[in-house]
C-alpha cells in the first residue's frame, strides 16, 4: 500500500514501510497554498490597481498641486481633495459629445455584433446548409486578418458610398471585425447543448426561431455575456479606428483626449478626470454584465 502524501508506504509481502516524499511541485503547492499566496496576490492587485488610484487622485488635485507634487501627498493632505476638475469637465462641451459620440458608437456596434454573432452561431452550430464546414472555416480565418489591412480598401469603400468620417461608418467597421470572434465564440458554445434537449423542443411542435430564443439564448448567456464585455471594451477603448473613420468634428472620447493633449498639453484638469471617466464607464458596463453573466449560468442549470 502506497501513501500518496506520503508518509508511509509498506510492500505486498510485507517488510519495513519506507517513507515516500512528494513531488517537488506537490512541495512547492502544500508550502504556497495558505496565507502566504493571498497577501502576495493582494499586494499584486494593489501594484497594479496603482495608475488608476493615481489617475483618480490626481484629477481630484488642482493642476498646481499636480505641478508641484505627486498624487501621493493626498493622503497626509487630504484638504487637497477638490471636484473643482469635474465641474469643469462636465461645462466642456467638447469632452462631453464625445463622450455621448462613443455611446453613440459603442451601443450599436455591440448589440449588432452580439445579435448577428448569436444567429450566425446557431446557424452553424445546428443548422444543416450547403457548405457550412467551409462557411465555418472561412469565418475562423477571418480572426488571423489584423485591422490595420482593412484601413486603406475600407477607407477608399467608405469615401465612395458616403460613410467616411461618418458614425454609421465606424460602428459598421467595428461590427465587420467583430462577428468572427462572435461566430467562433458563440458557435462552439452552442454545440455544447445536448442534442436531446434540442429534439424535446421540436417535438414539441417549437420551430427553428422559437427554439432559439427559448431554448438556445438561455442557455447561451455566459457566452453572449462574455462577448457582449469583450466587444463593448474593444469598441470603447479603441482609437485607431476612431482616428481614422469618424467625424473630425465630433471624434470619441479617445480621440478627443488625444487632441486635447496635442493641443494645449497643460490642461490636466481636463485630462484627468475625462480619462478617467472614460475608464470608469467600461467597468461600470463590466460589473453590470458580470450579473447578467451569473444568472445566465443559472438559468442555464435550471433549464
Amino acid at each position: 500500500m502506497t501513501s500518496v502524501d506520503g508518509v508511509v508506504a509498506g510492500r505486498p509481502g510485507g517488510g519495513a514501510g519506507r517513507r515516500v516524499g512528494r513531488s517537488f511541485a506537490g512541495r512547492l503547492a502544500a508550502r504556497t497554498g495558505g496565507g502566504a499566496v493571498r497577501v502576495f496576490l493582494v499586494l499584486v492587485a494593489l501594484f497594479w490597481l496603482m495608475p488608476s488610484v493615481g489617475l483618480l487622485l490626481s484629477s481630484l488635485r488642482s493642476p498646481q498641486q499636480i505641478a508641484e507634487s505627486g498624487w501621493w501627498e493626498v493622503f497626509t493632505k487630504p484638504a487637497e481633495i477638490t471636484f473643482a476638475n469635474y465641474s469643469q469637465l462636465l461645462s466642456n462641451g467638447k469632452v462631453m459629445g464625445s463622450l455621448l459620440t462613443t455611446a453613440e458608437i459603442t451601443v450599436p456596434a455591440t448589440v449588432l455584433v452580439v445579435v448577428i454573432g448569436s444567429l450566425a452561431g446557431y446557424a452553424f452550430a445546428w443548422m444543416d446548409f450547403p457548405g457550412r464546414d467551409g462557411w465555418f472555416m472561412v469565418v475562423v480565418g477571418l480572426l488571423v486578418v489584423p485591422v490595420q489591412v482593412a484601413l486603406i480598401p475600407v477607407a477608399k469603400l467608405f469615401g465612395a458610398v458616403g460613410l467616411f468620417e461618418t458614425t454609421a461608418g465606424v460602428i459598421l467597421f467595428h461590427t465587420a471585425f467583430g462577428l468572427p470572434f462572435a461566430v467562433f465564440l458563440l458557435r462552439n458554445f452552442f454545440a455544447e447543448i445536448p442534442r436531446e434537449l434540442l429534439e424535446a423542443a421540436r417535438l414539441d411542435g417549437a420551430g427553428e426561431l422559437r427554439l432559439f430564443t427559448r431554448v438556445v439564448m438561455p442557455l447561451g448567456g455566459p457566452a453572449i455575456a462574455s462577448l457582449g464585455i469583450f466587444q463593448f471594451l474593444w469598441v470603447w477603448n479603441d482609437m485607431l479606428v476612431a482616428l481614422i473613420f469618424a467625424d473630425s468634428g465630433s471624434p470619441p472620447i479617445t480621440v478627443a483626449l488625444q487632441q486635447e493633449v496635442r493641443q494645449f498639453g497643460n490642461n490636466i484638469d481636463v485630462l484627468a478626470p475625462g480619462a478617467f471617466v472614460s475608464m470608469v464607464v467600461p467597468l461600470i458596463v463590466f460589473f453590470a454584465f458580470q450579473r447578467q453573466f451569473v444568472s445566465g449560468v443559472m438559468a442555464g442549470a435550471v433549464k
